[in-house]
């Protein structure tokens, strides 16, 4: 085999039972390769099926079964240290990241990973707000699903703020770059922000949420993401309030940006279907002109062969994605009594997880967003928010999903076509900050509200367009010292401590 021949495997998405979900992609690259100097043929090309629709299967299980999948059926292809492009769809994204996170990132002893690239087609990499919906909902959204039931298991990862995907995210997070080569693997994500709207179910908006595909979000496909570590002060008695015990401040402890990855947001695409899915609407033959920019930008990944041309690409992505989302920013629908317009802003997930310094799962809080001079919410734009999930089973994170050219302010909006204002000009704001009021606030053990002031370090930090930021915020776990006590034997008697309140020490 030449160093221009490519073996292509494969990974479909959540709750997929047919290989046609691939559509005439497979087909179309071994037909075009050549025209890009390379050589992709078809019996060098594996379609992954993988079983995701029990509810007793986990994303972890899927990982670790691929990795047998490669020793045992993909050995043939890849003899003489050969290795293989991945091309994900949906889950497929995360469930290949986990692999390779678990076999050979984790694993410093893993040796050369087999992959060589991993391309992800609108990849649910923090998840899609749809999962929260249940498996029950789902399998009757028949666009999506066709009456299959997704198994919980993987519905469990793709929860907005779900543990699973908050570690896997964090540690990609806090790597360096040095995965990213050569003899590492190269990451890229292509994904859509348009909506079908013959796929739009009227009683689940996500399904034609801005933003989005339809499915996955943009920020939350997006590899590049940041992580900000907040830490409350230590409570300290305040004499002048009768002794109220304060820990006001939540201060910055850390802040990490996630290695530079490659991120094409493709023109008119949305997450499934013949007609505009990323993938699917792929067609054999080449005759359709919708497609052609996806399989011109899955070339170019497969092209990519140094860390140099790999910066290049994310740099020439960045650009083509900044066209289109600027051509994309306004749509007109046709209505038979007025027409209706949408506004394609550019998009930003914020995940916030609350827990103690002991690392105990804070449940029970509320949490404030604030803006301007007076840390004050309603210094908040109109709009901001478009969405906001606590996640069921860790119930200490949640997900807001805000509005980036709402929050930072932005031209006016108009439709090129008859010059129409569809939205003026908006100022944004210029300070962020938040207040977390935990419960419970009284007892032997509890928390203290606290707060960080609005400040613009905290909004360039935290809003990223397109992508996602996770908060860590750790609040102190207040024990006061006579949750246990000591006291002399007595030589008759007893004594009960059944009313005894807390006192004014604290454990350190």
């Amino acid at each position: 085999m030449s160093n221009n021949q490519v073996v292509v495997v494969f990974v479909h998405g959540w709750s997929v039972t047919n290989t046609d979900t691939y559509g005439g992609l497979p087909q179309r690259l071994g037909a075009e390769a050549a025209a890009f100097g390379l050589q992709v043929h078809i019996e060098n090309i594996r379609l992954g099926k993988y079983i995701s629709f029990h509810d007793e299967v986990k994303v972890t299980d899927i990982a670790r079964a691929f990795d047998h999948a490669v020793s045992e059926q993909l050995a043939p292809l890849l003899k003489d240290g050969r290795r293989f492009v991945c091309i994900t769809h949906s889950t497929g994204g995360p469930v290949i990241r986990k692999w390779w996170h678990n076999y050979y990132l984790e694993k410093k002893s893993g040796g050369t990973c087999p992959m060589s690239h991993l391309i992800m087609l609108a990849p649910a990499n923090y998840g899609s707000a749809l999962a929260q919906l249940g498996k029950g909902r789902l399998s009757r959204l028949k666009f999506w699903f066709g009456g299959v039931e997704p198994g919980q298991g993987v519905l469990d990862w793709l929860e907005l703020g779900s543990e699973q995907a908050w570690e896997l995210n964090t540690a990609w997070i806090n790597s360096d770059t040095s995965q990213i080569a050569t003899r590492g693997v190269f990451p890229f994500v292509l994904t859509g922000q348009s909506i079908d709207r013959a796929f739009y179910d009227n009683l689940n908006s996500y399904t034609g949420e801005l933003g989005s595909d339809g499915v996955v979000r943009v920020a939350a496909a997006n590899l590049r993401a940041r992580y900000i570590r907040l830490f409350q002060e230590k409570p300290v008695v305040d004499t002048s309030k009768k002794r109220v015990l304060r820990a006001d401040k939540l201060i910055t402890d850390g802040f990490v940006e996630a290695p530079t990855t490659a991120l094409r947001v493709m023109a008119a695409k949305s997450h499934s279907g013949g007609d505009m899915g990323i993938m699917r609407s792929v067609h054999i033959g080449g005759n359709d002109p919708g497609s052609k920019d996806t399989i011109t930008a899955i070339f170019n990944c497969i092209q990519v062969k140094t860390k140099t041309q790999y910066a290049k690409l994310c740099t020439r992505f960045a650009e083509e994605t900044k066209i289109v989302q600027a051509d994309e920013w306004v749509e007109r629908e046709d209505k038979i009594l007025k027409d209706r317009y949408f506004i394609h802003d550019r998009y930003c997930m914020v995940i916030f997880r609350v827990r103690d310094d002991r690392g105990l799962p804070v449940k029970d809080y509320d949490l404030v967003l604030t803006a301007g001079d007076s840390a004050d919410p309603n210094r908040l734009p109109e709009g901001f928010c478009k969405d906001r999930q606590r996640n069921k089973l860790n119930r200490e994170t949640i997900t807001y999903f805000l509005n980036y050219n709402v929050m930072k302010g932005c031209k006016k909006v108009v439709y090129k076509s008859n010059g129409k204002v569809v939205r003026k000009a908006l100022p944004g704001i210029r300070k962020l900050g938040l207040k977390i009021v935990p419960r419970p606030q009284s007892g032997f053990v509890h928390y203290l509200p606290c707060e960080i002031q609005a400040c613009a370090e905290l909004l360039e930090k935290a809003l990223v367009p397109n992508g996602t930021t996770l908060i860590d915020i750790r609040l102190r776990r207040v024990v006061h010292a006579n949750v246990f006590d000591t006291e002399p034997v007595k030589k008759s008697g007893s004594t009960s401590f059944k009313n005894v309140k807390p006192s004014d020490q604290l454990v350190p």
